[in-house]
C-alpha cells in the first residue's frame, strides 16, 4: 500500500521529492496523502467530528484516478526477478566475502532487458538502492531510546479453570528501552485477538511506538512473494497508518532479532503461572496476571517512556 509506506518515509523526514523518486509515483500523490493524513489526525482531537469516521478515512486504502493514467514499466514480474538476481548476489557475498565480482547496476539492468523486460536504467538503479536501503534499516541495534522500538510476540501458558485444563494464550508487548512488560490472555491467537491487545496496549500507555517489531506470524505476514519479499497484512496496515508506527518483521528462524519480548514471555509465564495456574474463572486468571504484571514492572522506566511516545489518539475502532 503506497498511502502506508508514503507516511512512514514522510515521518523519517524525507521530502516529496525523495519518495516520489523511491516508489515511482508522482510528487503530487506524496503531497496529498501526507497532507490528508496531516489534517485527519488533527480532527482527531476535535470533538466536532465523528472518531470513527476520521479513523476510517485515516486507515482507508488509496482511491486513485485511472482515466488518465500512463502504463507504469515497473512491474511485479520485473520486482520479481530484480528480487532473485539481488539474493543470487548477496549468497554469492556469502561464498566468497567481499569480492570485486558484484554485478554493476548496468549489468543488472542488462540481465532484466535480456530476460524480455522493458525498463530504464534509471528506474532498476533507483530500485536496488531502496532495496538494499531497506537492508541496511534491518540492523539490529542493541540499545534503544525511549519510545523507538515494541517488540511482540504470543506465548502459551496451560492452567486449570474451574477445574478442567486450558491452553491460553498470551500476547505480550515488551520496550527494550524500559525493560517494561505487558501482556494479556486470550482464547485464541486470532487477528481480532491480535489488533485487540494492541488497541488496549497503546490505551493503557497513551502513546504508541515508532516501530514494533513481530516475528512472521499469519496476523503479520499474508504470504511470502519469493524468497525475501513479504506481503504484509492488510489490517495491520492499517492499524500502523492510523497510530503512526512502522511494521518491521524479523528475518526467518532469527528470533533474536526480537530478543527483549523472548525473554519476556518466559519471564511472565514463569513469574505469573509458575506457582499459581489454578482459577475459578478465565476473568480471574487475567486479573491475576494484571496484578503480577503491576508488580514486575515496578523497577522499569515506563514512566520516563511515555513522555517519547507518539501522541495519544483514541482507541481504533475494530469493528
Amino acid at each position: 500500500m503506497d498511502k502506508y509506506t508514503i507516511i512512514k518515509l514522510k515521518q523519517k523526514g524525507k521530502s516529496n521529492r525523495t519518495i516520489a523518486k523511491e516508489l515511482g509515483i508522482n510528487r503530487k500523490t506524496v503531497s496529498k496523502y501526507w497532507n490528508q493524513y496531516l489534517e485527519e489526525t488533527n480532527k482527531l482531537t476535535n470533538a466536532n467530528y465523528d472518531v470513527k469516521e476520521v479513523q476510517e478515512t485515516i486507515v482507508s486504502a488509496p482511491s486513485y484516478d485511472t482515466s488518465n493514467r500512463k502504463y507504469r514499466k515497473y512491474t511485479k514480474e520485473m520486482d520479481d526477478a530484480l528480487n532473485n538476481i539481488l539474493e543470487n548476489e548477496a549468497q554469492k557475498a556469502r561464498l566468497l566475502g567481499i569480492n570485486k565480482q558484484q554485478l554493476s547496476n548496468a549489468q543488472i539492468h542488462h540481465i532484466l532487458t535480456e530476460m524480455g523486460f522493458k525498463i530504464g536504467i534509471t528506474t532498476i538503479t533507483n530500485q536496488i538502492r531502496l532495496k538494499r536501503n531497506r537492508q541496511k534499516e534491518c540492523f539490529v541495534k542493541q540499545q534503544y531510546d525511549y519510545g523507538d522500538r515494541l517488540e511482540y510476540d504470543f506465548g502459551e501458558v496451560k492452567l486449570i479453570i474451574n477445574g478442567k485444563p486450558m491452553t491460553l494464550h498470551m500476547s505480550v508487548l515488551s520496550s527494550p528501552a524500559s525493560n517494561f512488560r505487558w501482556a494479556y490472555l486470550y482464547k485464541n491467537q486470532k487477528k481480532e485477538v491480535f489488533l485487540d491487545s494492541h488497541v488496549r496496549f497503546f490505551e493503557m500507555l497513551g502513546g504508541s511506538y515508532k516501530e514494533v517489531v513481530y516475528d512472521n506470524m499469519k496476523n503479520v505476514v499474508t504470504r511470502f512473494v519469493g524468497r525475501a519479499k513479504k506481503e504484509l497484512n492488510e489490517d495491520l496496515i492499517k492499524m500502523a497508518m492510523y497510530y503512526g508506527f512502522e511494521i518491521n518483521t524479523t528475518n526467518c528462524y532469527k528470533g533474536n532479532e526480537k530478543g527483549h519480548v523472548e525473554g519476556s514471555v518466559k519471564i511472565i509465564r514463569k513469574k505469573a503461572f509458575a506457582l499459581k495456574y489454578k482459577f475459578s474463572s478465565y476473568e480471574e486468571a487475567c486479573t491475576y496476571l494484571e496484578h503480577i504484571l503491576v508488580k514486575l514492572n515496578e523497577s522499569s522506566a515506563i514512566e520516563k517512556e511515555k513522555l517519547a511516545l507518539l501522541p495519544y489518539k483514541p482507541p481504533l475502532d475494530l469493528a
